[in-house]
């Protein structure tokens, strides 16, 4: 760990969220890895020392860091606030501070971060509640947040029901949508109904249900992280419906453009 700067915490980690990028990542997945790798980047603990100009956080606050711990500060992204669009944006893990040393994460014993990149976390929340939410949390309120699609009343799908998939039913149900999730299969159908709340199950691989639910949703949060056609879930949107891509994948998708041009339906991603 480097020393402690002015504007750092040194933070005790308490506990770390496991993503599917950690995966991704430890099995160099994207080909980018680079060993020896700490993974972790949905971490919580407590700030046992701040820098002399922090002035967010103070001694015995706990706290989170996510995926980044650095940025440019002078580019557009930086400039209004959405760091996570820098080109010049630091990982938590796997990448090289501004010091030239490698940044390591939140699976280590502890961490010292810019208070730039450290939230606090609210009291009464407990680490493991929170920590999940520093990522696969912030993933799906972010796109619902900027797309306008916050608003009571939508009908949503998500699309696959992981951690990102996992949030976006609980987000979707919190703002007041009606959601259904799509998989493969019905195994986790009453995982989806009565452990998360969903309102519908729906299954890809049954052509009729598929057919039936035709031009049916505002949105779907594709958390999918292999390849998988799109086709099937473009024909489930409304006109201006959106496909909001948040799997990681690093082989090409495809579609005919017939299917969003005549819906004027929308293939976008978000990050973080």
């Amino acid at each position: 760990l480097r020393n402690t700067g002015p504007e750092d915490l040194f933070i005790k980690v308490m506990c770390c969220g496991i993503c599917h990028t950690d995966i991704h990542q430890i099995k160099n997945h994207l080909g980018m890895s680079r060993y020896p790798m700490v993974p972790g980047h949905e971490m919580v603990g407590e700030a046992l020392e701040v820098g002399s100009e922090v002035t967010k956080f103070k001694t015995g606050d706990i706290v989170g860091v996510g995926l980044l711990v650095g940025c440019c500060r002078s580019c557009r992204a930086c400039d209004a606030d959405i760091e996570q669009y820098c080109n010049k944006k630091i990982w938590s893990y796997n990448d090289v501070y501004t010091d030239g040393n490698p940044t390591q994460g939140g699976f280590a014993e502890s961490m010292v971060v810019d208070q730039k990149f450290v939230v606090k976390i609210p009291e009464g929340m407990s680490p493991e509640q929170a920590a999940p939410l520093l990522c696969a949390g912030v993933t799906v309120y972010s796109p619902l947040n900027h797309f306008g699609l916050k608003k009571s009343g939508l009908k949503g799908a998500i699309l696959g029901l992981g951690g990102v998939g996992h949030m976006g039913v609980k987000i979707s149900k919190a703002m007041g949508h009606h959601v259904t999730v799509i998989s493969s299969s019905d195994k986790k159908k009453v995982e989806a109904l009565d452990h998360l709340g969903a309102d519908e199950y729906l299954v890809s691989s049954d052509s009729a249900t598929m057919e039936q639910a035709a031009d049916s949703f505002d949105y779907i949060i594709d958390t999918v992280p292999v390849n998988h056609p799109l086709e099937p879930y473009l024909s489930l949107l409304k006109v201006d419906g959106k496909l909001i891509l948040m799997g990681v994948i690093n082989t090409p998708l495809q579609f005919i453009s017939p299917m969003v041009m005549l819906g004027r339906k929308v293939i976008t991603g978000s990050f973080i």
